[in-house]
């Protein structure tokens, strides 16, 4: 009997703290950014077309809350694929092109991690929209070149 009101009371206690635990978690950390990245590279390196698919689609756990990928050619800058749901439209363009809303010119930045060597991971900051607002926040990406691609993945501050 006491073992059970013990039991009942840390089931109570975990589901009290539950929502709280889980509202300050809302969005991917710089860890869980990177993490992505390393598994994009590793899918990239297995089957370039089919991990493009995934990315584009956010299956495979490439969109996670508002962690996603996103990779241009290293040829002419063109994105290949966008995992977020609000940037579909960026598809085919040349991201040296992107600037942010205060005029910083972080496409450019990101594709200077496409001249360096394969596996190096350059770090930018920039204000863009999240998957769930279209309002610009501040955001960092990693990229990283992988073969013919520039792959980046980036996390809201």
């Amino acid at each position: 009997m006491i073992r059970a009101l013990m039991i009942a009371a840390a089931l109570a206690a975990v589901l009290a703290l539950s929502p709280t635990a889980f509202a300050q978690q809302t969005g991917g950390t710089a860890d869980e950014a990177k993490a992505m990245l390393m598994k994009a590279v590793a899918a990239v390196k297995a089957d370039k077309t089919k991990a493009l698919d995934m990315f584009n689609k956010g299956e495979g756990g490439f969109l996670d809350r508002d962690l996603y990928v996103f990779c241009a050619n290293v040829s002419d800058a063109k994105l290949v694929a966008v995992g977020n749901p609000n940037a579909k439209q960026l598809l085919g363009v040349d991201m040296r092109t992107f600037k942010d809303s205060t005029g910083k010119a972080f496409g450019a930045e990101q594709y200077a991690a496409a001249q360096k060597p394969e596996g190096e991971i350059t770090e930018v900051t920039y204000l863009f929209p999240s998957p769930t607002s279209k309002t610009p926040v501040q955001k960092d990406s990693f990229s990283t070149k992988i073969g013919d691609l520039l792959c980046s993945v980036g996390y809201y501050k």
